[in-house]
C-alpha cells in the first residue's frame, strides 16, 4: 500500500488537515479510543479548535444521545469526557463482561477505600488506626486495581501517602472529591477515633488476614457499582 492511500482525501479536493474535519464526528471518533477522561483542553489540542468550541460541541453531542435515547452516553467525569454504557442497560453489559461472575469490593476494601477518600493524603497506619484493623491487604488490593496510589511521604515518619485516583473518580460518578458525600451524618465519631489512636498506632502484623467488620463509611453505602 502506498504511502498516499493513508491520507484523508474527499473528492478530488485533496488531503485534509484534522483542523478540516467536522467535530462532531471527530470529537467522536476520538474519544472512541480513549482510555481515560479526555479534558476538554486536550481535545482542544488534539482537533485544533478553540476550547469553547470543543466544549459547546461535547454537551450538544451528549444531548443529542440523550435526546435518542441511544445506549450510551458521553459523561463529563474526573475532569474529562468519555463514552459510558447509559445506567438503564447495565444488567446486560454486565452479564456480558462478568458472565454471572461478581467482581465486588469486599466490605473491609470499601472502609478502607474510604477512609483514603476523606482523609487523603493518608498513611496506611492512619489507616488502619481508624479501622482498628491491620489493612496492608487490603491497600495492596486497592492498589493493584489502580483506585488509589502514593502520594510522597509524611514529614513526621517518612511512611508513604496515599491518595484516590482519577480511575476512582471515574467509578464513583465524579466530577471531583467535592462531590463526596458529607462524611458527618454517616461517621460522627471518625475525629474521635483518629484522636485517640494517632498517638499510639497499634503494631499489627502485615501477613495477618484482615477483617470485615470495621466501622461502615459513608461509601459503602454509595459504592454498590461493580468494581
Amino acid at each position: 500500500m502506498s504511502e498516499e492511500t493513508t491520507e484523508v482525501t474527499v473528492g478530488s479536493g485533496g488531503p485534509r488537515t484534522v483542523a478540516d474535519l467536522d467535530l462532531k464526528p471527530a470529537l467522536e471518533a476520538v474519544l472512541m479510543v480513549v482510555d481515560e477522561p479526555a479534558t476538554e483542553e486536550h481535545l482542544s489540542k488534539i482537533l485544533e479548535r478553540p476550547k469553547r468550541q470543543i466544549a459547546k460541541a461535547l454537551r450538544e453531542l451528549a444531548d443529542d444521545y440523550t435526546a435518542q435515547g441511544r445506549g450510551f452516553e458521553l459523561r463529563l467525569i474526573a475532569g474529562g469526557w468519555r463514552f459510558y454504557t447509559r445506567p438503564v442497560y447495565a444488567a446486560a453489559v454486565e452479564r456480558f463482561v462478568l458472565d454471572g461472575q461478581q467482581a465486588r469490593l469486599t466490605q473491609a476494601a470499601l472502609e478502607t477505600l474510604a477512609v483514603v477518600a476523606y482523609r487523603q493524603p493518608v498513611s496506611r497506619s492512619r489507616v488502619s488506626a481508624v479501622r482498628g484493623v491491620n489493612c496492608d491487604g487490603v491497600m495492596r488490593t486497592l492498589l493493584q486495581r489502580g483506585l488509589v496510589e502514593e502520594a510522597g511521604t509524611e514529614p513526621e515518619s517518612g511512611a508513604i501517602l496515599y491518595r484516590t485516583t482519577n480511575y476512582f473518580l471515574e467509578r464513583m460518578g465524579l466530577r471531583g472529591l467535592d462531590e463526596l458525600p458529607e462524611l458527618a451524618p454517616f461517621l460522627p465519631e471518625a475525629e474521635a477515633i483518629e484522636a485517640e489512636t494517632q498517638e499510639a498506632v497499634p503494631s499489627f502484623d502485615p501477613d495477618a488476614p484482615d477483617a470485615d467488620d470495621g466501622p461502615t463509611s459513608a461509601m459503602t453505602d454509595t459504592t454498590t457499582t461493580e468494581l
